[in-house]
């Protein structure tokens, strides 16, 4: 029991030795580190460059680490993204030897204490031109210094919305220095490409590379050479947003647009059909406008809008038409000799058109149309039987005339009877020639509807003609907007 309260009781003697002897060396390198600034920067500027031979040229190490994209506005062509910045360089005036200095190596102090490359992104965007965020930079004994700073950036992106939804974007971020040219300070990559391992995932863009190439450009003005660091960001739309929210509607919206010709034309719902789908597309239509910036490249939802709306504005225009088809009556023109053969007994068969007001699921019509035929021949020969006897009675005329005068001659008060059975036969007459005159007024009148019934016939082939039509134009203009974008 001793042993172990004696063994406890010397660790953690041990251990507090440990911690102050720790404490010790930490104020120790604390006081050298004092000593060290005070003798650094006794003497030293940071206005000129950090050299001692001027002809020498001053090499600059440059990372990028993209962080986030914070936003990318088409409208404008400004990519926002949030950059940590990393440049290293070597001050000859900023060395040390760590030996008189308890082996301190590194120390951290104020960026704006030491020279620093002014290195900026030439395709800068912002109306802000404040400086850089004054971070601490690392300076080593060898005088080598690491400047990690962070920026939200806003650079200058040529966006080309051809595709869109569906598009690529490659936007450049191009560093260098503002005034030094290429014999003072160079730019020399740290890796092949930006550094993505921190990038956090944004929900509309997809990164599929970040490389960096170096370029060497001769102004007209000058001849000395400024070199650069471009990093390209190679962009991916995520286009399941706009698919549900753009693309979907419009095509279901579409797809109305052809059954306005399905529709009665007695139901005055025809043309009020195609008015409003043309106004849902145009709200559709400018919102995507407000999207995209007004350039001459017409993104491929914009095609496929304005094409929608070309189809169901001559889709409208056609069904006034067909109304009008529908509509005639009596006064028109009888239907062409061709217009009955290609439409009346082609088209309809094909289309599976039948008579107005018939349809596939009345098989009883067809018999009612017999024995309405059978009636009109009945009547008919009625007809003709009443006319026939009609003329009898007109080659009887004048004998009954002569009848008459006679019966009046011998009987006297007598024939007053018989000729009121004479006048009897008169009305009789003139009851024959108003039932004949009845007769013609409902033949003429059946000739006339059965010319507006062929009318109509015309009208609706037109119809299930032209909605098939613009359901295949529909589906292909679908599909091609599929395709292009895969």
């Amino acid at each position: 029991m001793k042993r172990n309260s004696l063994s406890s009781f010397s660790i953690s003697l041990w251990l507090l030795f440990t911690a102050v002897m720790l404490q010790a060396v930490e104020s120790a390198k604390g006081k050298y580190a004092h000593m060290l600034f005070n003798e650094l920067f006794e003497d030293y500027s940071n206005a000129l460059r950090p050299v001692e031979d001027t002809d020498k040229v001053l090499n600059v190490t440059l990372q990028i680490t993209l962080s986030q994209i914070k936003d990318m506005d088409e409208r404008n062509q400004i990519l926002s993204a949030y950059l940590w910045i990393r440049q290293s360089w070597y001050d000859a005036y900023l060395k040390w030897d760590k030996d008189k200095y308890d082996g301190l190596d590194s120390i951290r102090i104020p960026s704006n204490l030491v020279w620093r490359p002014d290195i900026v992104l030439y395709n800068k965007a912002d109306d802000d031109f404040s400086e850089p965020v004054n971070t601490n930079v690392v300076l080593r004994y060898d005088g080598k210094i690491t400047w990690d700073a962070p920026a939200i950036t806003k650079s200058s992106c040529v966006v080309d919305v051809s595709y869109f939804p569906f598009d690529s974007q490659q936007c450049n971020l191009t560093f260098g220095s503002w005034t030094y040219n290429g014999n003072q300070v160079d730019i020399i990559n740290s890796l092949d490409s930006g550094d993505l391992s921190d990038f956090i995932e944004d929900v509309e863009w997809e990164i599929h590379g970040m490389p960096a190439v170096k370029n060497v450009i001769t102004y007209g003005c000058c001849s000395e050479p400024y070199p650069d660091v471009t990093f390209t960001l190679i962009l991916k739309r995520k286009s399941s947003f706009y698919i549900f929210n753009l693309l979907l509607p419009c095509i279901l919206i579409s797809f109305l647009a052809p059954l306005g010709f399905y529709l009665p034309a007695d139901s005055g719902e025809k043309v009020s059909l195609g008015v409003t789908v043309l106004l849902a597309l145009t709200v559709f239509q400018l919102m995507v406008a407000e999207i995209m910036p007004p350039s001459e490249n017409v993104p491929l939802i914009g095609k496929y809008y304005i094409a929608t709306m070309t189809m169901i504005t001559a889709s409208t225009a056609l069904t006034i038409i067909i109304m009008n088809l529908h509509h005639c009556g009596s006064e028109a023109k009888p239907v062409p000799q061709w217009a009955r053969v290609v439409i009346l007994d082609y088209m309809s068969k094909i289309f599976f058109v039948y008579d107005v007001g018939e349809n596939c699921t009345s098989p009883k019509r067809e018999k009612e149309e017999e024995h309405k035929l059978e009636g009109d021949d009945v009547c008919q020969r009625r007809h003709k039987e009443v006319k026939s006897h009609l003329s009898n009675r007109n080659d009887d005329y004048d004998l009954k005339e002569k009848l008459n005068g006679n019966l009046s001659k011998r009987y006297g008060a007598h024939g007053e009877k018989v000729r009121e059975t004479v006048n009897c036969c008169s009305c009789y007459k003139m009851l024959i020639k108003n039932i004949e005159y009845i007769a013609n007024c409902v033949r003429d009148h059946k000739a006339n509807r059965a010319k507006g019934i062929e009318w109509k016939k015309v009208a609706k082939v037109m119809d299930r003609f032209f909605m098939w039509i613009f359901f295949i134009m529909v589906f292909f203009m679908s599909v091609l907007i599929i395709g292009k974008a895969a």
